[in-house]
């Protein structure tokens, strides 16, 4: 049945939120936030996740990006809320699909870098590595609620059975459970069965979606649509999702960076849309679906990505794992090899996200409130009248306040936390309040870096590799008390070498 908010009962939802000031999680006083605001006299809605892997901030029209061509996700950001400051708290896929999944940080869970299996890298392989299922997860939470829930496409939280999807509260899977497939012909769980699939792997992941939907259109639904686009390999991708790129006289981020590899940054970049564009075409195929069902008044819509990405952004590429881009080798260190680039630059943490909830989400509004992944868990439970464990741990905060209202701001920091072990090995931990940032490693001397997003956004320049003012030098060290701090109120395994290096 369509679902129609009657306008008086709105306003009156509306008018209930009172602002006050708010001191964020991480010490920071934040402008405003909102008391928690019920939500009990508004239908609890089905829930559409579409989450995508590897997609930038920049890789959307919407961010003012000429040149990513995404038509239909425009139209939904029209529809609905666009937050241009979302963020993932680690900036590679495994840690950030358990934070968004749990509310807690990846190294809470142990599970700090992407879980390799098959790849020769610095560390072994780790088959029985996972997900714990004694976590609670949000689409459990929905399930006991009612929810029929489910799952199509990336997995990446542990290949034991234990680990499985089906253990953390979705009553359907069809996808693969490793950390990446082939973007063509890829091999796919259905039905409990690893089956050779025939097509674009986006394309097929959204026929299943459809499925879905018109299977279990007359039930309360949570479905989650993980796309395994647009991670690398990018290409092949539809011609009509190439086709844009294929002439199109390519801009770069940074193209004067020195020794920058122009010739491959420009293939990557195109190659890159066009994946994106692909993903775009296929969201436009979904929400059609809604329509046609006469699903979408009572459905929220939430389009986001699991990290950001980079290409030629201060000369390098790929994610929080990155990679120079550069013409000739970089010099290698102990821990980080050469052609290695570890970072926690804001193009590798924001990501793309857009929330639609007709009647109820205001259209075209924009929250520039600091929303992460461990965000997602009490905001969707709480929308959808759940109730989580009284036991469970939640790092995250209800957002749903600030859905309703764009000038809601309920933080303007953020914090993120990556120790990666594969390709490099180092121990960073980030703190922003939205103006200056602070990253820190851990594990190796002299990787330290501070920005001033005011007056350098592109965090083009290292201000410990030149004098800073005291008024500068203040604000490191406060900001070196709240990630300490923040260490500490979650367990921090790196505790004690944050301690050794204040010493």
């Amino acid at each position: 049945m369509t679902y129609m908010m009657n306008k008086n009962k709105l306003l009156r939802l509306l008018t209930s939120v009172s602002l006050l000031i708010y001191v964020s999680g991480c010490g920071q006083i934040s402008p405003k936030e909102s008391q928690p605001t019920s939500i009990h006299n508004i239908k609890a809605p089905n829930i559409l996740f579409i989450y995508t892997d590897d997609q930038a901030p920049w890789a959307l029209g919407r961010s003012g990006n000429k040149q990513a061509l995404t038509p239909n996700l425009d139209k939904l950001a029209k529809q609905g809320m666009f937050l241009p400051n979302a963020y993932s708290t680690t900036p590679v896929c495994t840690p950030s699909r358990a934070g968004l999944l749990t509310s807690q940080y990846g190294y809470e869970l142990g599970l700090d870098d992407w879980i390799n299996t098959k790849a020769k890298t610095l560390t072994g392989h780790q088959p029985d590595l996972g997900l714990a299922q004694e976590l609670e997860t949000w689409p459990e939470v929905l399930q006991k609620a009612g929810y029929t829930t489910g799952l199509i496409g990336k997995w990446h939280l542990g290949y034991q059975p234990q680990h499985h999807p089906k253990h953390h509260g979705y009553d359907e899977f069809v996808g693969f459970v490793g950390g990446g497939t082939t973007p063509v012909n890829p091999f796919l769980e259905i039905n409990g069965i690893e089956t050779k699939t025939q097509g674009l792997t986006t394309d097929i992941l959204t026929d299943h979606a459809l499925k879905f939907l018109e299977n279990h259109k007359d039930k309360r639904f949570a479905l989650s649509l993980h796309y395994r686009a647009p991670h690398y390999k990018f290409l092949p991708v539809a011609p009509e999702d190439e086709a844009p790129y294929l002439n199109m006289d390519i801009k770069l981020p940074h193209p004067d960076y020195p020794d920058l590899n122009t010739k491959r940054a420009k293939k990557l970049m195109r190659e890159y849309l066009s994946s994106v564009r692909g993903i775009d075409r296929n969201v436009g195929r979904v929400l059609a679906a809604l329509d046609q069902l006469d699903l979408t008044d009572n459905t929220l819509v939430v389009f986001t990505s699991d990290h950001g990405y980079n290409i030629a952004f201060n000369g390098m590429w790929h994610k929080g794992n990155g990679f120079w881009l550069l013409n000739n080798k970089t010099k290698a260190t102990e821990n980080i090899p050469s052609g290695q680039r570890p970072n926690l630059y804001d193009p590798s943490l924001k990501v793309p996200t857009i929330v639609r909830w007709p009647n109820v989400i205001k259209a075209n509004s924009e929250n520039r409130s600091t929303m992460s992944n461990l965000d997602w868990f009490p905001t969707l439970v709480g929308i959808a009248q759940a109730k989580a464990s009284s036991a469970n741990i939640i790092r995250g905060k209800d957002f749903f306040p600030a859905l309703l209202d764009e000038n809601i701001i309920l933080s303007t920091d953020y914090y993120a936390a990556y120790t990666t072990q594969h390709q490099s090995i180092t121990g960073m931990r980030m703190y922003s309040d939205g103006q200056f940032k602070l990253l820190r490693d851990f594990k190796n001397k002299g990787r330290d870096e501070f920005y001033d997003l005011k007056n350098d956004p592109d965090e083009t320049t290292n201000l410990f590799m030149q004098h800073m003012t005291s008024e500068q030098q203040k604000i490191v060290n406060k900001f070196d008390q709240i990630i300490l701090n923040k260490m500490r109120s979650t367990k921090d395994p790196l505790l004690q070498l944050a301690n050794e290096f204040r010493q």
